[in-house]
C-alpha cells in the first residue's frame, strides 16, 4: 500500500532540521510497520542507537531482520513490549534501565485505531491502555535516564481524531468493555468506538502540554516534549480497523493518503530538529503536507483536559516523578 504513494517530504524534512545522531540513543513503541518502522529506520541511518519496544511475534522479528538489511551497521536493539500489559511494560522499563545508563530520545509512537469495546488483561479499554496508558507508564519508568541527557526528549503521537470533545475521566478508568460497545455505524468515523480512539488521541496530545507544565514547575529545561501527527498517512493502522469492522477502506479514500514515510516526518522531526523547543506541535495542515510548526488548539490544552489526563494516567500505573 505504501509504495503505490509518492513519497514527497520525507527528503527535506531530514535536509532541513536533520543532524548527526550518532551519540543519541532512542527508544520507539511500535516498529514493525508504518511510521515506527520509518522512524526507526531512518534515525538509525543517522546513526542512532534505536530501541524497538515492541510485543513478541513474527513480525517483530520480521521488522527487525528488514531494518537490519535497510541500515548495514545500523545498531538496533528489541525488547519485548507489550503495551496490552501492564507487566510487560514494566519488565520492558526495567530491561531499558540495565542496559542503559541514558537515554536521549523516547517516541511513544505506537497505536490501535477504533477497535472493540473490550477490556485488555488489566481490565483497561484496550484503545486507552495501548495508546495511553502504557506511554504513560514507560515515559515515566525511563524518566531518569532521559534527565541525564543534555537533550532528552520524549515525543507524543497524536492524530486528527484529537479534534473533538474534552476528555471524560471514565475513559481512565478500568472500564473496558463497558464504553459504548462496537457501533461504530452511525456514520463515517462515529460511534463509541471512535470516542474511545478520540479519547486516547487527545490523550497523546494532552500528554505533551500537562508534561511541559510539570517540566517547568520542577525547573526542568534539559528534558523537552513535544507531539506529532502524521495526517492521513497509509499505514496497517486503517488495515486493522477495517478488519475488526471499525472502517470500510476504498480505493477513493486510500487515494486521499500521504505515504507512510511522509506520515513518519512529523516524528522525525521532533526526534532531530535541533531547533526544536519544548511544546511544539508538527504536522501537516490537514491531511498531508509538510510537518510545519502548527499552533495546538486553544480549546483542546485546557487545564481541566490537563488535570483528567494526569490525574487519571496516575491513577492507573502510579505518579510520575519528575
Amino acid at each position: 500500500m505504501t509504495n503505490q504513494i509518492e513519497t514527497i517530504h520525507l527528503d527535506a524534512v531530514l535536509k532541513n532540521h536533520g543532524q548527526d545522531m550518532s551519540s543519541k540513543t532512542i527508544a520507539i513503541t511500535g516498529t514493525t510497520s508504518g511510521t515506527g518502522f520509518i522512524a526507526a529506520r531512518e534515525l538509525a541511518k543517522l546513526g542512532a542507537e534505536v530501541i524497538l519496544l515492541n510485543r513478541d511475534s513474527s513480525r517483530a522479528e520480521k521488522s527487525l531482520e528488514d531494518l537490519k538489511k535497510l541500515v548495514p551497521g545500523g545498531r538496533f536493539v528489541q525488547i519485548s513490549c507489550d503495551l496490552q500489559n501492564f507487566e510487560s511494560v514494566r519488565n520492558a522499563v526495567a530491561q531499558v534501565l540495565e542496559k542503559y545508563n541514558q537515554l536521549d530520545i523516547l517516541i511513544n509512537n505506537a497505536g490501535v485505531m477504533a477497535l472493540e469495546d473490550y477490556a485488555t488483561t488489566d481490565g483497561y479499554d484496550v484503545q486507552m491502555q495501548t495508546n495511553v496508558l502504557s506511554h504513560f507508564l514507560i515515559s515515566k519508568g525511563l524518566f531518569q535516564l532521559l534527565k541525564k541527557s543534555s537533550d532528552g526528549r520524549i515525543v507524543n503521537h497524536t492524530s486528527m481524531a484529537r479534534l473533538g470533545g474534552p476528555l471524560e475521566p471514565k475513559y481512565f478508568g478500568p472500564n473496558g468493555g463497558n464504553l459504548g460497545g462496537d457501533n461504530s455505524a452511525e456514520g463515517m468515523m462515529s460511534g463509541p468506538r471512535w470516542e474511545r480512539y478520540h479519547q486516547s488521541k487527545l490523550s497523546n496530545f494532552i500528554f505533551t502540554y500537562a508534561l511541559k507544565q510539570k517540566l517547568e514547575s520542577a525547573g526542568v529545561e534539559n528534558v523537552i516534549t513535544l507531539v506529532a501527527h502524521p495526517g492521513f498517512a497509509a499505514t496497517n493502522l486503517q488495515v486493522t480497523t477495517a478488519e475488526s469492522g471499525g472502517l470500510e477502506l476504498s480505493p477513493e479514500m486510500m487515494s486521499q493518503a500521504q505515504s507512510a514515510e511522509d506520515g513518519a516526518t512529523g516524528i522525525l522531526r521532533a526526534a532531530i530538529d535541533p531547533e526544536s523547543k519544548s511544546g511544539e506541535f508538527y504536522g501537516p495542515e490537514g491531511w498531508k503536507g509538510y510537518p510545519d510548526i502548527r499552533t495546538p488548539e486553544a480549546d483542546l490544552v485546557t487545564q481541566q483536559n490537563i488535570d483528567i489526563f494526569w490525574e487519571g494516567c496516575e491513577a492507573a500505573v502510579g505518579s510520575f516523578e519528575i
